[in-house]
């Protein structure tokens, strides 16, 4: 994720400094454009002497990824510095070149870095998604090699279908006769938190059940996530390290839930070791139980990878699949065409049947493109660096690469780059005639990274959006409660989420459709 706060200088002097300044500004600043459309090209960030670029960063608070998005869009190298107090720089980019340089050929120049972990230790620990270095190879081979398993991807199929069948259908089916709303993005939530806990560890919080329980690991979690990204957010670190020294307000909180979490996942962690010292191997599949038989028994070490994969799987697929259901309302003739491709499969597809879905997949991809989960990743400088567009680097110096921005860029996507369409990843068969799926380049469209981070999930993920898309499009339609046509806001915490849910009714489909 890309945190807001190291555009901003910590010193508090300077804070103060820069409100005096940001409500001046205000006053003078007009309301900002919309960040659908194309940016102005003469669009340049306002520098000043001692405070850098900080009025403007603080203008776009509100909208700082769309912000980020603009400025990318209107350079034209696809990338921006941008200038902190006190001389410090940050550098944003969208090109797919520095995108690759990054992520891949100086891969070990370009770590999490220290901002990163200071904020995400106290829930994350030393887990894959906050490591760097040996303790990050070691924990990406030990992963890679579970994740790979045939019998790994037989559990997470029997585990997506059993929650969609027997909750998240009955759910929507209960909706559609009560004629209620739904929270969508809640309930899409509740789906994945289930099924990543279940893969994750065995554990089935059963936090998507018809009343809507409050699960007590699954408010814990949440609350330490949340707080976690306020963390990487703010625009005064100062503030939550005093709270934090102090044992005060949301730090208290914080670690009060990251305590709940994680004891929670330690005593699982007795449960099957207590298991383990009555036989050879656990019965279980999870990945916790995988880790274990295979000798890896320190508690803290499967506590923090076990951790980073429910806080990876939890948010991704269900923000992914928000977006989805809302574009498809708003591009009826994209729904007809994965319907149809829907109705062509048996009730219940089996993995091979899924995996040809190729309409689904390129409409979730092209989704993603507009709304990725991720929609920027920050990196550290661990030595001076010259990007391929000459940009400069410096050692300590925070590189940001930005997907939601390489998605809206008309080098990258064509003068159509506006457009929902899905065709845009497909090409026909010259002798069958049937649509045959065209990836993109991970650089280009870097959704799920790339070079060596490339995420592990990425087949799992695509594995259960497209049963959640076919279970419910073949029975529902998904119709957004939208007030005199207004657009939902994309908003960010440790992923992407649509501002205030998603508020839906759901339709059962009739017998002709």
């Amino acid at each position: 994720m890309f945190e807001f706060s190291l555009l901003l200088s910590p010193y508090l002097f300077f804070s103060t400094l820069s409100l005096l300044f940001y409500l001046f500004f205000l006053i003078r600043t007009t309301k900002p454009s919309s960040s659908s459309a194309p940016p102005p090209p003469s669009l340049k960030i306002k520098s000043y002497p001692i405070i850098g670029s900080s009025l403007e960063v603080f203008a776009n608070l509100h909208r700082r990824i769309q912000w980020t998005s603009d400025l990318i869009r209107a350079s034209p190298t696809a990338t921006v510095v941008i200038h902190r107090s006190l001389g410090g720089r940050v550098v944003l980019t969208g090109n797919p070149s520095n995108v690759q340089h990054i992520l891949k050929t100086h891969f070990h120049n370009y770590h999490k870095g220290r901002t990163f972990t200071t904020n995400l230790t106290d829930f994350l620990g030393g887990g894959i998604f906050n490591a760097d270095g040996d303790n990050w190879k070691f924990q990406r081979q030990v992963s890679s090699h579970e994740f790979n398993t045939r019998s790994l991807r037989k559990f997470i199929e029997t585990v997506v279908d059993t929650e969609l069948s027997d909750r998240l259908i009955p759910v929507l089916s209960t909706a559609a006769a009560d004629n209620s709303v739904l929270d969508f993005q809640d309930i899409l939530q509740r789906f994945a938190f289930d099924n990543i806990c279940k893969i994750a560890f065995g554990y089935d919080p059963a936090y998507l059940l018809p009343s809507l329980p409050q699960s007590k690991f699954a408010v814990a979690f949440e609350e330490a996530a949340r707080i976690s990204s306020e963390r990487l957010a703010s625009v005064l670190p100062l503030v939550w390290k005093l709270k934090r020294l102090l044992g005060v307000g949301s730090e208290k909180r914080l670690k009060l839930a990251v305590a709940e979490v994680r004891e929670f996942a330690k005593n699982i962690i007795r449960e099957k070791k207590e298991e383990l010292n009555h036989k050879s191997s656990l019965d279980s599949t999870d990945l916790l139980s995988r880790f274990l038989s295979s000798g890896h028994s320190d508690d803290d070490f499967v506590t923090d990878i076990v951790i980073s994969f429910i806080l990876a799987g939890r948010d991704t697929t269900s923000a992914a699949l928000t977006w989805f259901f809302w574009l498809l309302f708003k591009h009826p003739e994209v729904e007809d065409k994965i319907l149809n491709e829907i109705n062509e499969k048996s009730e219940s597809p089996v993995f091979d049947e899924v995996k040809d879905m190729v309409y689904t997949h390129a409409s979730l991809c092209e989704s993603m493109r507009f709304y990725p989960p991720v929609p920027a990743d920050s990196k550290e400088a661990v030595s001076d660096d010259v990007l391929p567009d000459g940009t400069v680097v410096k050692k300590g110096m925070r590189v940001t690469y930005h997907p939601y921005a390489m998605g809206r860029l008309e080098e990258l996507w064509g003068s159509d780059w506006q457009d929902f369409r899905p065709e845009r990843w497909l090409q026909r068969d010259p002798v069958s005639g049937k649509w045959g799926f065209v990836s993109r380049d991970p650089y280009t469209y870097p959704v799920f990274q790339a070079g060596p981070r490339i995420c592990l999930g990425k087949e799992m993920a695509f594995l259960q959006m497209k049963r959640v898309v076919a279970g419910v499009m073949r029975r529902f339609r998904v119709v957004p409660v939208t007030k005199d046509g207004a657009e939902p806001v994309f908003t960010v915490d440790l992923a992407a989420k649509m501002k205030g849910g998603f508020p839906v009714r759901i339709v059962e489909r009739a017998c002709s459709e």
